[in-house]
């Protein structure tokens, strides 16, 4: 057995050991993990049983049993859903919003004890992120938002902390061509946001004139989401958007302190061109027709 794999394995079992994901009785609440993993699926929005089934990853058997087994205790209630007669939704009932309550300060309180212990908390706040980013990659969903949006603010704020330690002469955002945030809302543009659970990872922006052409900007991806192909989806995504709204012609720009960028530019069918602006912070500049 390589080290690799027994580095892995050793890491499994400390994990299983540290949640308790095999207690009987999960947090002291008296039933298993998988069941109080429902109670906070539910709890935090998820009510559709079949997206419910897929962002726990369980087979519909299982999945049924479970919410069984909560229904017998009075914390859930499966219906029919109003909009479409085929799909269940389930709710929480006042004992079951109770023990989700519960539930949640618990962890919260293990959470806190966990890093309390370590002597570095950052460096294993930044490991975890990195783990639950390449292991719940498939999960990773991209939304549209408003770019005014906490989440695509905290994003954004990200992007130009990196940009400003990684560029020869630093960033001034007030210096560069700052997109408005009415140029990337419909039906100008779009902003786009990666969600890991409930963390943003990565976003970029589609800033649109009208005329049939636009710029892919402030494209993001968080240093613990990165090697997993979120900033080609990203891309993806605001190309489809792109293709929505009628628009025919691309562009962006980068500098040469970001190379990772240019080289996912070249291929993924952008073609280098001519400078088109005047941002002083711009170096190379693309284009790609739809």
């Amino acid at each position: 057995m390589s080290d690799a794999i027994k580095r892995v394995r050793r890491f499994n079992r400390a994990v299983t050991a540290a949640v308790g994901a095999l207690d009987e009785s999960f947090l002291g609440r008296g039933r298993p993990l998988g069941s109080a993993r429902v109670i906070n699926a539910i709890g935090q929005g998820r009510t559709d049983v079949a997206v419910l089934r897929e962002y726990l990853g369980v087979e519909t058997s299982l999945m049924s049993r479970l919410l069984r087994g909560l229904e017998d205790e009075g914390l859930v209630e499966t219906v029919v859903s109003t909009h479409d007669a085929r799909r269940r939704v389930a709710h929480l009932t006042k004992a079951g919003k109770s023990e989700f309550q519960a539930y949640e300060r618990l962890s919260n309180a293990q959470a806190r004890t966990l890093l309390a212990k370590h002597a570095r908390p950052d460096e294993l706040l930044a490991a975890m992120d990195l783990v639950a980013s390449a292991l719940g990659r498939d999960r990773v969903v991209i939304d549209e938002t408003d770019p005014r949006d906490e989440a695509a603010k905290s994003c954004l704020a990200a992007y130009y902390e990196e940009i400003r330690s990684r560029f020869e002469h630093g960033f001034d955002v007030a210096r560069s061509r700052d997109p408005l945030a009415e140029q990337m809302i419909r039906p100008r543009g779009a902003f786009l946001v990666a969600w890991s659970d409930d963390l943003p990872v990565g976003c970029v922006g589609l800033k649109g004139d009208r005329h049939g052409m636009a710029e892919i900007k402030r494209l993001w991806v968080a240093p613990s989401a990165r090697g997993i192909g979120l900033s080609k989806r990203l891309m993806a995504a605001a190309e489809g958007i792109a293709r929505e709204l009628s628009i025919q012609v691309l562009r962006l720009d980068t500098n040469r302190a970001l190379p990772e960028a240019k080289q996912l530019y070249l291929k993924t069918g952008w073609k280098e061109i001519d400078r088109f602006n005047d941002d002083p912070y711009a170096d190379s500049f693309f284009e790609k027709r739809l």
